[in-house]
C-alpha cells in the first residue's frame, strides 16, 4: 500500500530534505506540495529532485484538494493550525513538524481530529538524540529538586520557547515541579530576568545568531 502525502513547507530547510527523502521510498507517494513561493512549479524542478513530480500550491487548502492520507505540516506557527484543521476536515491524518503551537492550540486540533476520526502526530523533535535527552531529563527530576530548561536557537527563529522546550517542560511537569530555593514570586528585581514559568519550570529562550 502506497500512503499518499501532502509536504506543507516542502521547500523549507526541514521539508526539502524530508520531500527528497520521500523520493527514494517506495511506499509513500508525494502527490502535493505547498510553497507559496514557488507555487505553480513542479516540486522536482524546484529542488533539483526529479523523481519528485508533484505539483507546488501557494496554500495547504488547494494543495488539499489532491486526495492524500496524511499532510505533514512543517511551515510556520501563524499557518500551521489551520493547515492541521483544513487537512482534518478534508479527511487526511496529520504528522506535525511545526514548533511554536500552544497547548490550546492542541486542544483545540485534538477536538476536531476526534471528531473527525483521524490520527494527528506532534512532536516538538524528530531528532533521536533529542528523544532520549528528554528522556533523560525525565530520569534527572526524579532525583534532582531544581532545574531551569536554556532554549537556545537561530536569530530568525519567531517562536519561543520552540516546540522542544514546550514538550520537555510538559514531559518534566508530569515528574514533579521545579523548586527553586528562592520562590519566583519573590525574586528582588525584574521579575522577566527570571525568565517564564511554563508547566512549572523556569524557561528562558535565547535567540542569536550560530545557535541552530
Amino acid at each position: 500500500m502506497t500512503i499518499r502525502v501532502c509536504l506543507a513547507g516542502a521547500t523549507g530547510w526541514a521539508g526539502s530534505e524530508l520531500a527528497s527523502a520521500m523520493a527514494g521510498t517506495s511506499d509513500i507517494a508525494l502527490v502535493a506540495a505547498v510553497a507559496r513561493r514557488t507555487a505553480g512549479h513542479t516540486l522536482g524542478d524546484v529542488l533539483g529532485e526529479p523523481r519528485l513530480t508533484c505539483p507546488v500550491f501557494a496554500s495547504a487548502a488547494e494543495a488539499l484538494a489532491t486526495p492524500c492520507d496524511v499532510l505533514v505540516e512543517y511551515t510556520k506557527p501563524e499557518t500551521a493550525k489551520h493547515n492541521i484543521l483544513t487537512a482534518l476536515e478534508r479527511g487526511a491524518h496529520v504528522v506535525v513538524g511545526t514548533s511554536g503551537l500552544t497547548d490550546a492550540d492542541y486542544a483545540e486540533i485534538d477536538a476536531a481530529a476526534r471528531t473527525r476520526k483521524r490520527g494527528v502526530l506532534a512532536c516538538g523533535n524528530f531528532a533521536l538524540t533529542v528523544v532520549l535527552l528528554q528522556r533523560f531529563a525525565e530520569m534527572a527530576a526524579k532525583l534532582i529538586p531544581q532545574w531551569e530548561i536554556i532554549d537556545y536557537a537561530h536569530d530568525d527563529k519567531v517562536d519561543a520557547p520552540s516546540g522542544t522546550v514546550r514538550e520537555l517542560a510538559s514531559r518534566l511537569s508530569k515528574v514533579r515541579a521545579s523548586a527553586p530555593t528562592v520562590p519566583i514570586d519573590q525574586t528582588v528585581g525584574p521579575r522577566e530576568t527570571r525568565g517564564a514559568t511554563m508547566s512549572g519550570s523556569q524557561v528562558h529562550s535565547i535567540r542569536l545568531p550560530g545557535f541552530a
